[in-house]
């Protein structure tokens, strides 16, 4: 069977001036992670480009918004509960 090749992505070439300290990290991120430097270095632009435009991880969006939220009281102590009864679904006949 014969191997089926991806899609070539033409990539630019970029040429970065790290100081030592910055190079020696770099080199344990890649021996730790497996990941090649490019990779890495990838990566860590994504990273600060999401943290630069003020992306807000999905968490912290869920939070935002249930911060407003009218709470009843003891939901902290039955929290499973709570969580039980609204992810159950509401039987025929019945009210709720």
């Amino acid at each position: 069977m014969a191997r089926q090749r991806s899609p070539r992505v033409v990539r630019e070439p970029v040429q970065v001036y790290l100081a030592p300290d910055d190079r020696k990290l770099l080199e344990q991120l890649v021996h730790t992670t497996g990941l090649s430097r490019a990779e890495i270095l990838r990566r860590g632009l994504r990273s600060f480009a999401a943290a630069a435009q003020g992306a807000a991880s999905p968490m912290l969006e869920l939070l935002d918004r249930l911060s407003g939220a009218d709470w009843p009281a003891g939901v902290a102590e039955d929290h499973d509960a709570y969580l039980a009864g609204a992810h159950r679904p509401a039987r025929p006949g019945r009210d709720g």
